[in-house]
């Protein structure tokens, strides 16, 4: 009777041990989610990128699109930004091509496009970039 009764005890514990590893997984995010508000992500990194990102000129990006993604061999969602921002002494830099990164449907990175990644891309008007002042007057 003590044998069964130990051995109920064990299995029960052994259950739990098992349900509690099983249970703290998340589960693996969909790698290739389309982007629904990328060009907001993209404003957002942008701000964070450049020295002086008020009064940025010829600003340009593409739907996003299903491309090998910049030094990696699977498929991601990109975008392609084309712009011409100013540096710390708001002088503007020339125009510049980065390609922008999504895993699970978020800018994972914004990185400078190499010399053919962009070079046929449908470039859009991205006005939303040129008009960003981040709440100070734009000059």
């Amino acid at each position: 009777m003590a044998g069964h009764a130990f051995r109920w005890a064990f299995l029960g514990a052994l259950a739990v041990a098992l349900a509690a590893c099983a249970g703290g997984k998340e589960p693996e995010p969909v790698p290739n989610i389309p982007p629904t508000n990328y060009k907001q992500e993209i404003i957002d990194a942008m701000i964070k990128l450049l020295p002086d990102a008020t009064n940025v000129r010829g600003a340009f990006v593409t739907e996003p699109f299903l491309s090998v993604a910049p030094g990696g061999r699977d498929q991601r969602y990109i975008v392609c930004v084309r712009y011409n921002g100013r540096d710390a002494n708001r002088q503007y830099m020339g125009s510049t091509d980065r390609v922008g990164t999504f895993f699970g449907g978020r800018l994972n990175q914004l990185v400078e496009a190499g010399n053919e990644q962009c070079a046929k891309a449908a470039f859009k008007p991205f006005p939303e970039l040129e008009k960003l002042c981040q709440a100070k007057t734009c000059d």
